[in-house]
């Protein structure tokens, strides 16, 4: 079974994405950081992944992302404020969406990008 990443230090959030998988019947897996992200995609079978750029405490997702394109598995960046991040973001190539977003659109943006159907 495909099983999906979450990276986001924000449990609400995290919860709330994990949650818009499930409703599809699809499996997800949530990382506060990059370290338990990289230890996920290397014991599930990442399919694609939604990851919060700013991690707290001056930690970015590009670790995470810099592995995923290692392992040629799509992802999107999920971000709450562009202006503040918009440097990090040259760096990292794929698709952004802004927060507040419905958790059910940012899965959906996710599904379409890899060719889901759900």
């Amino acid at each position: 079974m495909q099983t999906f990443l979450v990276l986001e230090d924000e449990p609400l959030i995290a919860m709330d994405l994990k949650y818009a998988f499930e409703d599809l019947n699809l499996e997800a897996v949530v990382a506060a950081d990059n370290a338990e992200a990289i230890a996920c995609i290397e014991k599930h079978r990442i399919a694609g992944a939604i990851l919060d750029v700013s991690l707290g405490g001056g930690e970015t997702c590009q670790p995470t992302a810099t592995e995923l394109t290692r392992r040629g598995i799509p992802f999107l960046l999920h971000t709450g404020d562009l202006d503040r991040v918009g440097e990090r973001l040259r760096d990292i190539d794929a698709p952004v969406i802004a927060k507040p977003r419905p958790s059910d659109d940012v899965v959906q943006r996710l599904l379409d990008m890899i060719g889901e159907n759900a």
